[in-house]
Parts: C-alpha cells; sequence; structure tokens
C-alpha cells in the first residue's frame, strides 16, 4: 500500500498566549488529513506540536513523530501517533524528519522551531535539496522574520532567488496551492498538484 507524502511541521511545544494559535494549529492539522497528507513532527503531545498531531490523527490521518531519547520525557512524548521513533540527538531527529518529508511548514514557535526550520532553508540555499519551505503565519507572527529576511537581501547576504524560495502567508489554501505548483528542479520527493490538492 502506498504511503501518504508527509510535510514536516514545525511549531511550539507551548502553545503561546492568544487562542488563534492553537485554532490555526488545530485547523492546519484537519485539512492535512482531509487532504490525505501525513504529519512528520517532533513527537510532543503539547502545545501547538499536541495540537497538530491530534487534529491530524482525529480526522484519520497518519502522524510520525521524531523525538530524541533526553527529550521524550521533558516534551512529553505523544502516546498515542500513527509512529513514534526514538532517535539518540536532535541532529538525528532533524535529519529523520528531512528524510520523511517532501515539504517544510513553521507554524509559531520558538528557538526550536528557528533551528530546525532554518537548517532546512540553508539546506536548500546549498542545493541539498529543492523542497518547498514555508512559514505560516499567523497574527502576523512571522512578519519581523520576513522583513528580517528582506533586509537580508537588501545588504547582500541572501540572494533574491533564495529568499523568493520561501512562502510567507497566512491562508492554508493559499500555501497548499502554492506546494503544489513549487518548482523545486530535479526534487522528485515534492508533492505534485495530484496530492497536495482536495
Amino acid at each position: 500500500m502506498p504511503q501518504p507524502p508527509a510535510i514536516c511541521v514545525y511549531c511550539g511545544s507551548s502553545s503561546g498566549k492568544h487562542p488563534e494559535y492553537t485554532e490555526q494549529a488545530r485547523a492546519f492539522g484537519a485539512e492535512m488529513a482531509r487532504r490525505g497528507i501525513a504529519l512528520v513532527y517532533g513527537g510532543g503531545k503539547v502545545g501547538l506540536m499536541g495540537t497538530v498531531a491530534d487534529a491530524v490523527l482525529a480526522g484519520g490521518g497518519k502522524v510520525v513523530g521524531v523525538i530524541p531519547r533526553q527529550l521524550v520525557d521533558l516534551e512529553v512524548a505523544h502516546p498515542g501517533l500513527s509512529e513514534l521513533q526514538v532517535v539518540d540527538t536532535m541532529h538525528q531527529r532533524k535529519t529523520r524528519m528531512y528524510e520523511l518529508s517532501v515539504a517544510f511548514v513553521a507554524l509559531p514557535g520558538g528557538f526550536g522551531t528557528m533551528d530546525e526550520m532554518f537548517e532546512m532553508l540553508t539546506w536548500a540555499q546549498l542545493g541539498l535539496h529543492r523542497y518547498p519551505c514555508a512559514f505560516l503565519d499567523v497574527r502576523g507572527y512571522y512578519g519581523g522574520l520576513r522583513a528580517m529576511m528582506d533586509h537580508m537581501v537588501g545588504e547582500g547576504f541572501v540572494r533574491p532567488g533564495q529568499r523568493d524560495s520561501v512562502w510567507f502567508g497566512d491562508s492554508m489554501d493559499a500555501l497548499f496551492d502554492w506546494m503544489a505548483s513549487y518548482d523545486g528542479g530535479h526534487a522528485s520527493r515534492v508533492i505534485g498538484p495530484s496530492s497536495i490538492k482536495a
């Protein structure tokens, strides 16, 4: 039986100060399940991480969590996932999440979310992959980051084409449409229209 395409979602192990963060995480997970897209994420049951996972599971979707052994208790590993992979290090976690995924989406989160997403952006910059990387904005959370990326281009540290390959927006439909039409060159694992669209 073929496996569903999987999106790696990076987001907070806390829920933030505003209910919109949780509402959007829940809606995104539900939409993934509705479209038949599996979730790959950090394996926790708390915060936005747990909200996204629970929404995918509630919609009948597949969820694969990847978590380092030392964080099983700290991030409260989710006991109800389709699959939980426990690895030894953070580096192994990020590599395994990459191996399982065809696209990378950041919802609001903290340092860990930034670390994970920027590693994927760096790998793309180095030509190690050609998969979609996107920031799903909620309450303007990523407005400052978007401006910072534009500033990096203006100051000559990031090429315009590299900046343009990163998506920012607050519309889930627009995000899924963008991923469906994403031209990743020779990226054989990129989600196509038949698997992204409803």
